[in-house]
């Protein structure tokens, strides 16, 4: 391990130990990464869909060499821990996921993501026995290189037609008690969902901004448990969006950033410019379109 890889996988790992919420917004290329690794967040994250509709393609159908190759472009565009939506692993078996997460680690990843959920026929979320086996194959794959990979692992029922909050967490601790590092719902309806899910669990929790309207401070979701906070595809839309001349008063959404502040449960900031990392990102459309 470099003294390099040491030093991000260190401090992305401080990240999530808290005590501090934190927010990892997601670049879609080189560009967008130097600017937020420019404007002081502390970790990064890339963004199948931003990625994708860079390129002029739907979500889920970028292939695996390809996304591997841009995560890697990604990393080497800044000094910051990147963290990759690596969306399903990139095949359905426990094997492909564990190998997923063995390639994205030699690209110089300090984490990444396996979702429960396949695009395949149709679409279709894995039962739960699969979906725990193949984030179990993803851990032990994470552990085997010399620098720490933390694995997030996502349950997909909100995004997915089945908006069973009950069976949302039963996923999430059973990824929880396979060694999955971050926990992430994306879609939970509310901050009283949010709040349960935190309490349920006891690993750091991810949520995802920018699906749908929200007012939310980061604030509030410290307060509810939440230790990390992405924003998915919302940057990439919203930039593609105004670059089509539809970037006000559409489903591509509003978003209030600024440079990163300090924000612990219980300590709660004014909605001021420069004094609160991610205040609000809402959506006049109200849609859950576009994934993380």
């Amino acid at each position: 391990m470099s003294h390099d890889q040491q030093s991000k996988a260190e401090a992305f790992a401080a990240l999530h130990a808290g005590p501090d919420i934190f927010v990892m917004p997601n670049p879609w290329d080189i560009g967008s990464t130097r600017i937020l690794a420019g404007m002081g967040f502390k970790a990064l994250a890339t963004t199948s869909a931003g990625y994708a509709f860079s390129k002029g393609y739907k979500d889920g159908v970028i292939s695996r060499d390809e996304m591997l190759t841009h995560v890697a472009e990604i990393v080497a565009a800044t000094d910051l821990p990147v963290s990759a939506d690596l969306e399903n692993g990139h095949g359905d078996s426990p094997e492909a996921a564990a190998e997923t997460i063995r390639l994205a680690a030699e690209t110089g990843l300090m984490g990444g993501s396996i979702e429960d959920y396949t695009p395949e026929g149709g679409g279709r979320l894995y039962d739960l026995a699969h979906a725990t086996e193949r984030v179990a194959a993803a851990v032990a794959a994470a552990r085997e290189g010399d620098v720490p990979f933390i694995l997030t692992a996502r349950a997909e029922n909100f995004l997915r037609g089945n908006p069973d909050l009950d069976d949302t967490i039963a996923r999430l601790q059973a990824f929880e008690a396979v060694g999955a590092d971050v926990l992430y719902a994306p879609g939970l309806p509310g901050l009283d969902a949010i709040r349960t899910v935190c309490q349920s669990v006891g690993k750091p929790v991810n949520l995802v901004m920018g699906l749908s309207g929200s007012q939310l401070t980061t604030a509030q979701l410290a307060d509810a448990g939440v230790r990390r906070i992405s924003l998915g595809g919302s940057l990439a839309r919203a930039a593609l969006g105004a670059t089509g001349g539809r970037g006000q008063g559409n489903s591509i959404g509003q978003l209030q950033l600024s440079r990163p502040g300090r924000h612990r449960p219980g300590h709660r900031r004014q909605h001021a410019g420069g004094g609160i990392v991610y205040s609000s990102l809402h959506s006049s459309g109200g849609s859950t379109a576009g994934m993380a």
